[in-house]
């Protein structure tokens, strides 16, 4: 009788690759993200990603991914609990936060949040509201960052008065790189993301498009040349497009890291 050289050839668990226990999430579970290194306790979890803060109070997303965690040492699967066994008194918010209803919004907070225009406020404002609500956070729009180091001096940051900055375009060699390069108080930070607009930050199967246009900066603005290469008017398209955003799902990572580092920056004071 003839046997086969290998013996696992024809067993279907050969194919399967690894196999890692799963590990329910709860609040506080001490995990380590095995790609990355990154290690904290888990913050709070929606369909798209566990969120984890480490000892310093930084958060990062991760996606749910076979094998990807460490806990106790070892490698496994972390899976969301059954929907009935959710806290029923707790939503999820559109940042991925836990929280309660009726939650009050507190006193508003010296410190504050700059970003340079109304429709990157909006966009804070309907992924991260409830966040800066029950922080007691206000986000103003500059209206471009032209003078942004006047009005930090005019500010007067400080210990208890912390400052955020949210810039579009930060990428070297940009004029915006220029301006916070000019910043250097200790108790401002000047974050942001590689977009040319906040737009850009949304990513683009949200919006029902392939990709946002590559278009030169030039006279005509961007967003507006951006609507004539889509051939889409340019009014109405920014209330379209904001609202097919539910959650930090629907916009681009760099743009979700750079307000949550911002948010765990103000909110220290």
């Amino acid at each position: 009788m003839q046997y086969p050289t290998d013996i696992l050839a024809d067993d279907p668990a050969a194919d399967r690759g690894p196999q890692y226990p799963d590990v329910e999430v709860v609040a506080g579970l001490a995990v380590v993200d095995r790609a990355s290194g990154f290690s904290g306790r888990i913050a709070r979890w929606s369909a798209e990603a566990v969120t984890l803060q480490n000892a310093a109070d930084h958060q990062r997303h991760f996606g749910w991914k076979p094998g990807g965690f460490l806990v106790d040492g070892r490698p496994v699967s972390l899976r969301r609990p059954a929907p009935a066994r959710r806290p029923s008194a707790h939503t999820v918010t559109a940042s991925g936060s836990v929280a309660a209803p009726g939650s009050p919004a507190r006193v508003a907070a010296a410190s504050r949040i700059w970003v340079e225009g109304r429709h990157d406020a909006e966009l804070l404002e309907l992924v991260w509201g409830d966040d800066l609500r029950e922080l007691g956070m206000v986000v103003e729009p500059l209206h471009g960052a032209d003078n942004l180091a006047a009005a930090v001096s005019e500010f007067g940051p400080g210990p208890d008065r912390r400052l955020g900055v949210l810039l579009d375009h930060l990428v070297p060699g940009s004029k915006e790189s220029r301006i916070a390069a000019t910043i250097t108080h200790p108790h401002v930070l000047v974050t942001g993301h590689p977009f040319v607009d906040v737009w850009a930050g949304i990513r683009p199967a949200v919006v029902g498009i392939a990709a946002w246009p590559d278009v030169a900066r030039g006279d005509v603005p961007w967003k507006e040349a951006v609507c004539a290469a889509l051939g889409m008017p340019f009014e109405g398209f920014w209330p379209r497009i904001r609202n097919s955003v539910t959650s930090y799902a629907d916009l681009q990572p760099e743009l979700v890291g750079a307000v949550e580092q911002l948010i765990d920056f103000v909110s220290v004071a």
